[in-house]
């Protein structure tokens, strides 16, 4: 006996290939779909922990910025003091340097030689005054080249001039202090 299959079984092939297409693309959607979602979740996690670390960063910027501000606060106040503390010991060491000056005046005035002024501004100091002669500025002016506690001194003007109807010679004469540290100048 001959076997004839009248059944349609490729039709069926067909269905079961189409059916197992089918069920193979769902498995593909199903993946690529898990995929994505645990892309998106990972991706978010990451994000939300850069983030984190962002806002951290910015605080610690944040309370670095206050402490720098503060520093810079500090420093000015030092600076300030400092200042101060140089003005105190400036004022603490030339403390005694007018008596000085005073007396040193008092040594190199030759006789005959006046003084009518005396003004300082800082370290220095003009003088003014009358002498019977001009020899007697210019002695004066080398005294007071050669003095321990006064230096640079220069004749700024000198013209004659009647004092009690005698002629005299009125002088303007400018000199530095001499300035060194504590214990005054060496010569």
């Amino acid at each position: 006996m001959i076997r004839i299959n009248l059944l349609p079984h490729r039709q069926e092939r067909r269905r079961e290939r189409q059916r197992q297409m089918v069920t193979l693309l769902a498995m593909v959607a199903g993946l690529g779909l898990l995929i994505v979602i645990l892309g998106s979740t990972v991706l978010s996690a990451r994000l939300e922990n850069q983030q984190g670390r962002n806002n951290f960063l910015r605080n610690e910027i944040k309370q670095l910025d206050q402490e720098i501000e503060e520093i810079k606060r500090v420093k000015e106040e030092t600076a300030a003091l400092l200042a101060r503390k140089q003005v105190v010991e400036a004022l603490q060491s030339n403390r005694s340097e007018a008596v000085h000056v005073l007396d040193q005046l008092l040594r190199v005035m030759p006789d005959g030689t006046y003084l009518r002024t005396i003004k300082q501004s800082g370290p220095s100091i003009n003088l003014t005054g009358v002498a019977q002669s001009n020899a007697r500025v210019s002695t004066l002016l080398h005294n007071l080249n050669e003095s321990a506690w006064l230096e640079s001194a220069e004749l700024v003007e000198i013209h004659s001039t009647q004092v009690n109807d005698v002629r005299a010679a009125e002088f303007s004469i400018n000199v530095h202090v001499r300035r060194v540290a504590a214990g005054g100048p060496a010569k």
